[in-house]
């Protein structure tokens, strides 16, 4: 099939060197007859070739009926990028895509040297592409002139107004001439996108180059329920089960995603990790590792994997589910690229399972719903994939012949498949042992409840005691300001046990106790013995008796009961009053002069209350007498002066001289 004649010659050799044969939807779009010269508001998946289409679709604009640019001067197209590595990204697909025509293309992005990016700016480019941020940086500094401008695109707009570049795009804009050619492209088109397409664009045409049900047709999307403290194991044995080339996990914080991509470290997953934290050097060097195939799996935040394009990638993870349709679109639309099949699943834990409908229904999504993948399932898998590698694998050489002859005299064909096998299975990390009743649980209908009580949790009322549990210590208490809410937490991922599981606990001074169910106190003493009892952040856990045993082996007796304990009817002994005892008791007499059976208490006369002195005023000091010393609000005076003796005060006048 040979491509539309529409496309600018110079630009339609680069595509057939780079074999494009056909043209995707949302490039036939922007090729259609009669909107040269239009502004456009694109609505297109990502990932569906939106790069190449607004390069076509800006070509006649700038290079008219010429072949090639003229020598570079002030820029005549600009290019908005939402984040560093989509404006890269764009940089390099529009470099190859005119790199006939000769242009040269500015990036000026964030994190990189501002330095070096104005001395480009300085010798010329005939598109720059920036970020919004550092290109209103260059603008106001002057090192930025927009005067040329005749075409400017908004790649994932959508995206830039939900970082908070509203305020930047505008002035940007307005500082482009108003003759330009403005157009925008973005996966959805909120109210937010509407109001600036009428403000910036005229009479823009509107494009949609796939319905909503066509536009995931080449994701395949599945919800894998597990129980609420297996949601790390689902991860694991998702990428277990699909081994594909590359996978991202998607976190809500930055710190979700330094705990998974330690876990996922420590289970032996070539891992790295993207957040907003990280410097771009770091960030440049973790997708590079993707790219390369030094890493497989990329632990992210929805923000930091914004625009990123990484080849193969096949399975997108929703580690936390998403809030949002938007966000779950722009997560899974990193897979199932270009054609491509790919996989979205959604962990979801049982207590979020109507949040992921609703988010599913509003996106107008169809889920597959299954389980996690269990450890038989992970083993099939493995086994096809042994026996698929040894029968695709070549006869041996001719120099591999003496060695192979070797091994078969010395061993037998057993025990040469044998170590095959288990070299194999010791390179791949051990599935995650998941609950299969959690996809049971999904799918019974949810009982009706309060609403002021969470789906799998019990009433906040005081709890029944548990009968038989086994206490533990943990090394945390008062002094490290211990608190239920993520003790909990830590306890149930530390032992591998559910809320349920878990009894009492108590906070005391420097450790917290807590009881486990008779059931798990053995499996909870098993998992915490794996980790030899170290957990997050250096915590130990212990078994230990209950909250009141260490008194109890203090004393070694049972503790005598407290004053309050009496029961109120016991006699009471009558103890003579001591004669030091003060006024507090007098003893009272009858008329024949014998003591009274009870005490009475003395009640004291009342003591007049005497007013405090008032404070006496200082004498006030005249201004003749301020600044000089004060010897109790008198000037001292000079003792007299005997006949003959030098007087200590020279007279007014004195001079030595005479």
């Amino acid at each position: 099939m040979t491509l539309p004649e529409t496309i600018h010659p110079a630009l339609a050799e680069a595509l057939a060197a780079r074999g494009y044969a056909t043209l995707t939807p949302v490039q036939h779009e922007v090729l259609a007859e009669g909107i040269e010269a239009s502004d456009l508001l694109v609505s297109a998946q990502t990932g569906s070739g939106k790069t190449v289409a607004f390069g076509m679709a800006i070509a006649p604009t700038l290079l008219g009926d010429e072949a090639e640019f003229e020598r570079a001067g002030a820029p005549l197209g600009l290019v908005i990028a939402p984040t560093r590595e989509l404006a890269m990204q764009v940089q390099r697909e529009l470099e190859w895509l005119y790199a006939a025509t000769g242009a040269s293309i500015v990036s000026c992005v964030g994190g990189m040297d501002i330095r070096a990016e104005r001395v480009a700016l300085g010798r010329g480019g005939h598109i720059v592409v920036g970020t919004p941020g550092r290109l209103r940086d260059h603008i106001g500094k002057g090192a930025l002139n927009l005067e040329a401008i005749r075409a400017v695109v908004l790649d994932e707009a959508d995206e830039m107004l939900d970082l908070g570049f509203r305020e930047d795009l505008e002035y940007i804009l307005a500082a482009a001439p108003e003759g330009r050619r403005t157009l925008m492209f973005s996966a959805t088109v909120p109210r937010e996108i509407a109001e600036l397409a009428k403000t910036f664009q005229r009479d823009a045409v509107r494009l949609v180059a796939n319905s909503a049900g066509e536009q995931h047709a080449d994701i395949e999307y599945q919800q894998v329920v597990v129980r609420n403290d297996e949601r790390e194991h689902a991860v694991i044995n998702m990428l277990l089960l699909h081994d594909t080339s590359n996978t991202i996990v998607f976190c809500h914080t930055r710190e979700s995603v330094k705990h998974l991509t330690a876990r996922l470290a420590n289970r032996g997953f070539a891992v790295v990790a993207l957040s907003g934290e990280l410097t771009q050097a770091e960030r440049t060097n973790a997708l590079q590792s993707m790219r390369d195939g030094r890493a497989r799996v990329c632990v992210a935040t929805d923000v930091a994997a914004r625009g990123i394009d990484l080849p193969n990638l096949d399975l997108v993870i929703h580690a936390d589910v998403p809030s949002n349709p938007d966000t779950l679109l722009h997560r899974s639309g990193r897979t199932g690229r270009a054609g491509r099949k790919g996989i979205c699943a959604l962990i979801v834990p049982l207590h979020r399972r109507s949040a992921a409908a609703r988010v599913l229904r509003a996106a107008s999504l169809e889920a597959i719903t299954r389980g996690a993948p269990t450890i038989d399932e992970i083993d099939r898998r493995n086994r096809e994939q042994i026996l698929a590698t040894a029968t695709a694998m070549a006869p041996p050489e001719a120099s591999e012949m003496a060695f192979v002859t070797e091994l078969l005299a010395r061993l037998s064909p057993e025990q040469l498949a044998a170590a095959y096998v288990r070299r194999e299975l010791a390179a791949r990390p051990a599935p995650e042992e998941v609950s299969e009743q959690a996809i049971q649980a999904f799918h019974e209908k949810a009982p009706r409840r309060d609403k002021r009580f969470a789906e799998d949790d019990a009433p906040r009322g005081k709890p029944e005691p548990m009968q038989g549990g086994q206490w533990f210590a943990l090394s945390l208490g008062r002094n490290r300001r211990a608190d239920p809410k993520w003790l909990l937490p830590m306890i149930c991922k530390a032992g591998d046990v559910t809320k349920r599981d878990v009894g009492s606990i108590k906070i005391l001074d420097n450790e917290t106790r807590f009881e486990i169910s008779a059931e798990r106190a053995g499996a909870f003493a098993a998992a915490i013995a794996r980790t030899g009892g170290i957990i997050e952040n250096g915590v130990t856990i212990q078994a230990a008796g209950g909250p009141s045993a260490q008194k109890a082996k203090r004393s070694g007796r049972e503790e005598a009961p407290k004053p309050h304990q009496a029961t109120r009817d016991a006699p009471q002994a009558y103890v003579k009053p001591r004669e030091d005892a003060g006024p507090r008791y007098k003893v009272r007499t009858d008329k024949g002069g014998k003591l009274a059976t009870r005490p009475a208490r003395e009640i004291s006369p009342p003591v007049a209350e005497v007013a405090p002195a008032k404070p006496t005023k200082a004498p006030k000091i005249s201004s003749k007498d301020k600044g000089k010393p004060k010897y109790k609000n008198r000037v001292k005076r000079d003792p007299p002066v005997d006949a003959g003796t030098a007087p200590r005060r020279k007279p007014r006048g004195y001079h030595p001289l005479g």
